[in-house]
């Protein structure tokens, strides 16, 4: 049988920190109340003229050489993300061409904060298929394009970033399953209203804007990450005490504790990024892995379970042999 097995990981993120008493003097708000209903204390902030396709390339580049792998051995590439650079070509296009991987399948996936894990999703299964032996799955986001930055409810919490990892198959186990979700039905809970087909609007920014219900999305998004949680172990007869790490998306630290808990599993298990990067979307979840790989905290051989929830609603959860 043949698997996706993870053989590097890699990551991105710009230089500007913008932090929250920064944030505090733009907006009424402060670090006490951020920090304390988010977890966040800063988040990257991509420069003028940086791009979504930028980070990728260098996360990319990172994870190709954690996994000493050349990029024209790369046959498939899927990015995730809701910032692409262009309309089209999908930024997975340009990034295939900045990187001489040219002639390989490539294309973006938009699944908002869930990207990351759809694009491992539909690689993983072209791995499994036998139609390709080294795909490229990137999740990158410079959200800071469309924030409204007088919205304290929202400006607060998301930052740009990208993370990727090469996934080689192999004959022993790797991605175990995954599992991914969506209900359209929560569209109004959390979107952005403006788009290509349903028109801009003559406001600032053409009216481009994330639009929140936190508390809602909050009850949403701990249900629904229980569901798939159990659905994962259940689907792998597994006890939630046989997994080594949690890697959830970094949205909002209550979320991550309360998925831990149900999980009857220790913080000091929990790989936590979310105070210093914020929410970076189809991102956070392949930026927080490749701090845990790099920082040592994630072995080899160790089961780790990915998860994450976003706009749509989305979500979905990956379970791998790392």
């Amino acid at each position: 049988m043949t698997y996706a097995r993870i053989a590097g990981t890699g990551s991105a993120l710009p230089e500007r920190v913008i932090s929250n008493a920064e944030l505090a003097a733009r907006v009424d708000t402060s670090d006490e109340w951020i920090a304390e209903r988010t977890g966040i204390r800063q988040r990257h902030i991509a420069a003028d003229g940086q791009t979504t396709g930028d980070l990728a390339y260098a996360a990319a580049m990172a994870a190709l050489q954690a996994a000493g792998v050349d990029a024209k051995e790369i046959d498939l590439i899927v990015l995730g993300t809701t910032t692409p650079d262009l309309v089209f070509p999908s930024t997975a296009c340009l990034l295939q061409h900045r990187l001489g991987a040219n002639g390989c399948a490539a294309f973006d996936v938009n699944a908002a904060c869930s990207g990351f894990i759809y694009a491992l999703t539909v690689a993983n299964q072209f791995i499994r298929a036998g139609t390709a032996k080294t795909a490229l799955v990137i999740g990158a986001e410079t959200l800071s394009r469309f924030l409204d930055w007088s919205d304290r409810a929202t400006c607060v919490l998301f930052g740009d970033g990208a993370g990727a990892v090469v996934l080689k198959a192999a004959d022993e186990p790797g991605i175990l399953s995954s599992h991914i979700h969506a209900d359209g039905g929560y569209k109004e809970l959390l979107w952005n209203p403006v788009g290509v087909s349903a028109g801009f609007k003559d406001e600032p920014n053409h009216g481009l804007r994330v639009l929140m219900q936190g508390r809602e999305v909050f009850k949403v998004a701990v249900k629904t990450l229980d569901r798939v949680v159990e659905e994962t172990l259940e689907a792998n007869q597994l006890d939630r005490h046989q997994l080594d790490w949690l890697i959830p998306h970094q949205a909002n630290l209550r979320i991550i504790e309360a998925t831990a808990k149900r999980l009857d599993m220790p913080m000091d298990r929990v790989i936590v990024t979310v105070d210093k990067h914020a929410n970076t979307s189809a991102a956070s979840v392949p930026l927080a892995l490749d701090y845990a790989v790099r920082s040592g905290k994630v072995q080899r051989g160790q089961l780790l379970l990915l998860e994450a929830f976003g706009g749509g609603f989305t979500w979905g959860s990956a379970l791998l042999r790392y």
